[in-house]
């Protein structure tokens, strides 16, 4: 089959074509509704570069202009030739559960969700009206990043507010990242040769999550109601004392929009040392700067502190997956974190840990309680396995 996935941002377009699972072409199309706008297209069998620098009015015309270099690149004739279209989409909701096709109700339930996640939805919206008009008889399905938490049980997801706040303004743990962990925690099976595992997640970019997966299925996360929770973050403060907003706004005089702007874009590792590429912040480290060294040691104890909490809450756990642009890539970050581990039995092995592989692996020792897993996340090609799974069900 073939099947485009696309990622829209309010001003960009993330996309990868896929025929018959094998990843053919991906790019971005980027700057939209600025006078500097490209369209790249890569090749990803011979590493061939297609390009435009054109301005980019809106995503119809960014799609229009990508449909040209698929035919340029002979890749593909022109997209209403797909077999289907899959669509990230950040935030379903309390309604929107599970991936499905899209129809008028489903988008009309994207856009009312809109409220919980003003960044993403509207954004992803415009890139399915976009290819529903560039390609009226393609079949598109809806993947969601909040999906794969909805086997949380309600302690779980609850918050401890009145019950009305959730009843009627839907106020609960979501979660995000779902179709990251949903991806690697399937691999980590087959990576340790079981039918199912219990394992801890830990997607580690510059948004940063974890997720405890009992038997294949989501019970807790460390993202709630929006990507703010949990784990500090590139920009994100992640947990904190919510009484910190009003005394905030009191003692600074800041607006709730202003404090929300601070608290998203301008607090985690940024926050406390002035960089959030984790590659500046190690290099500042060995250098002996301090806030650098305090801001790498915040992330890694509240990491620590998450998974020691997981661990509790599975009933045995496989494994622990280290995914995401960090996680992957940062050995530094997999040794602290796990030699604060080594007390309930998991054992690093330096070697393995040290080596940069760009595959799934196992880099604990062999009388490592617990496995440590590096497995490099594919979000897109999980987006494309459902979009297929769901486009042949019909």
């Amino acid at each position: 089959m073939k099947v485009l996935v696309l990622n829209s941002g309010s001003s960009s377009i993330k996309f990868k074509f896929f025929d018959d699972k094998v990843v053919k072409a991906s790019g971005l199309i980027e700057k939209i509704g600025e006078e500097t706008s490209k369209v790249v297209l890569k090749n990803t069998l011979s590493d061939e570069k297609f390009e435009r620098d054109v301005a980019i009015k809106d995503h119809e015309h960014g799609l229009q202009v990508l449909n040209e270099l698929f035919k340029e690149s002979g890749i593909l004739e022109d997209l209403k030739v797909l077999d289907g279209c899959g669509h990230r989409i950040v935030h379903g909701g309390k309604t929107l559960t599970k991936h499905c096709l899209i129809d008028d109700q489903v988008l009309s339930e994207i856009d009312r969700v809109s409220v919980f996640a003003p960044l993403h939805n509207p954004a992803h919206l415009a890139g399915i009206k976009t290819m529903i008009k560039a390609a009226p008889n393609v079949p598109n399905v809806a993947v969601f990043d909040t999906a794969f938490h909805q086997t949380m049980p309600d302690y779980a997801y609850m918050y401890a507010l009145p019950y009305e706040f959730y009843d009627k303004d839907g106020i609960r743990r979501y979660g995000f990242h779902g179709t990251s962990h949903a991806y690697v925690s399937s691999k980590a099976a087959n990576l340790l040769e079981k039918n199912s595992v219990n394992i801890i997640s830990a997607h580690l970019g510059n948004g940063a999550s974890v997720c405890a997966v009992e038997n294949g299925k989501s019970v807790d996360t460390s993202m709630g109601f929006t990507p703010l929770e949990g784990l500090v973050m590139g920009t994100r403060c992640g947990d904190m004392d919510p009484a910190i907003i009003p005394f905030i706004s009191k003692a600074r005089g800041l607006s709730i929009d202003e404090i929300d702007n601070l608290m998203n874009k301008k607090s985690g590792v940024y926050g406390i040392c002035g960089y959030n590429d984790f590659r500046d912040i190690e290099s500042r480290v060995e250098k002996g700067e301090d806030k650098a060294r305090l801001a790498f040691d915040m992330f890694c104890y509240r990491l620590v502190k998450y998974i020691g909490a997981y661990l509790a809450v599975l009933p045995g756990t496989d494994g622990i997956i280290f995914t995401g642009g960090i996680g992957e890539n940062s050995s530094l970050v997999r040794q602290k974190v796990c030699e604060k581990l080594t007390h309930l039995g998991i054992e690093l092995d330096l070697n393995l840990n040290s080596q940069r592989m760009s595959t799934e692996r196992i880099v604990s020792t062999a009388n490592s309680k617990i496995k440590v897993c590096i497995i490099p996340t594919d979000e897109e090609f999980e987006i494309a396995r459902v979009t297929e799974e769901l486009v042949n069900k019909g």
